[in-house]
C-alpha cells in the first residue's frame, strides 16, 4: 500500500504517620519551588511528554514524576485523570503543564463518559486532554461515530485545554490511520498521537511519515509507545514528529541507555543502580512496567 496507507514494620509506621498528618510520602507541601532544571539534554527534553500511566502508579511515584519533569526540563507530565489534581498542585510553581488521558487505554467508552472525564480533568488542572480513539468504530468504517466522538470531547473543553487523539496505530491499517488523521484535522484537534503503549507495538517511522502527510501543518504529531532511548527519539523526530510521549524521559533526554541488567532501571548518577536491593535513592527511571 502507498504512504496513505516497585522493613514491613517501617512501612506500616510510615503509612500511619501519613494518614495522621495527611501528607503522603514524597509529596511536597507549601509553595517552595522545585529545583531548577539540570540542563541535561535540554534540547531533547523540551520535546518530551513525561508519562506515568501504569495501573499501579502510586501517589509517591506521581510526585517523583513531577519533580523529575521540572529537574530535567520536560514541558509536560501525562497522568491518568485521577492524578490530575495532585499533579497540578505539585507543579503549580513550575512551567510544567499537566496532560490527562481520556478513555484510556481502550478508547471504547461511550462519548459522554469521555466528555465527563475530560471536563473533570480540565477542572482539576489539565492543560491538555488525550482521548483514545474508538478503534473499533474506525475499523468498522464508522467515520461518523469517530468524528462525533472527537467533536464532543473537543467542544466540552473548548478554550480550556488542547485536545489530542491517540489512534493506537498498531491496530489500524494505513488507510484507516490516514482517514482517522484527516477526520481529526477536519475537527480541528491540536495533535494526533500514535499509541497508548498498551497494545502490541508503538511508534514507527513509517507511521509518522503517513500521519505527517495527513496532518499537514495543522496538527502536531506525538510519537509514543516503546520509546526507550535518545537514538529512537531522534529517528522519530527526523521522521516528522513534534513531541515524544514516554515514561523513559530521563534516558531519552540524557542519552543514557536503559541498563537491562539493573532490573530495567536507568542510573541517574548515584552509581548504585545495580545493588540487589535496588537504587537506595529511588532516583531511577522505571522502564519495564510497560512500554509507554
Amino acid at each position: 500500500m502507498s504512504t496513505i496507507e516497585n522493613y514491613v514494620a517501617s512501612e506500616i509506621a510510615k503509612v500511619i504517620c501519613e494518614q495522621l498528618t495527611g501528607t503522603p510520602s514524597g509529596i511536597q507541601t507549601g509553595s517552595a519551588p522545585f529545583p531548577q532544571p539540570t540542563g541535561a539534554g535540554t534540547e531533547m527534553a523540551g520535546r518530551v511528554d513525561y508519562t506515568l500511566l501504569k495501573a499501579d502508579a502510586t501517589e509517591e511515584q506521581i510526585a517523583e514524576l513531577c519533580e523529575e519533569a521540572v529537574t530535567y526540563g520536560f514541558p509536560t507530565v501525562c497522568v491518568n485523570s485521577a492524578y490530575v489534581a495532585e499533579a497540578a498542585r505539585l507543579l503549580a510553581n513550575s512551567p510544567v503543564r499537566v496532560s490527562s488521558v481520556i478513555g484510556f487505554p481502550l478508547g471504547a467508552a461511550g462519548t459522554q463518559a469521555k466528555v465527563a472525564e475530560a471536563q473533570e480533568a480540565v477542572r482539576n488542572g489539565a492543560a491538555e486532554v488525550e482521548m483514545v480513539a474508538h478503534v473499533g468504530m474506525i475499523k468498522s468504517k464508522n467515520g461518523r461515530y469517530f468524528k462525533q466522538d472527537v467533536e464532543e470531547v473537543k467542544r466540552a473543553v473548548q478554550g480550556q485545554a488542547k485536545v489530542h487523539v491517540i489512534l493506537e496505530t498498531s491496530l489500524l491499517n494505513d488507510t484507516e490511520k490516514f482517514k482517522a488523521c484527516l477526520i481529526c484535522r477536519l475537527v480541528g484537534v491540536d495533535a494526533v498521537k500514535t499509541s497508548t503503549g498498551f497494545s502490541s507495538t508503538g511508534a514507527t517511522t513509517s507511521d509518522i511519515h503517513l500521519m505527517r502527510e495527513a496532518a499537514g501543518n495543522e496538527m502536531q504529531i506525538i510519537a509514543s509507545g516503546g520509546i526507550r532511548t535518545k537514538e529512537e527519539a531522534e529517528q522519530l523526530l527526523k521522521a516528522g514528529v513534534d513531541r515524544i510521549g514516554t515514561g523513559n524521559g530521563i534516558a531519552v533526554a540524557t542519552g543514557i541507555s536503559p541498563a537491562q541488567d539493573s532490573g530495567g532501571h536507568v542510573c541517574v548518577g548515584c552509581g548504585n543502580c545495580k545493588l540487589p536491593v535496588g537504587c537506595p535513592t529511588g532516583r531511577v527511571d522505571i522502564i519495564v512496567a510497560n512500554d509507554y
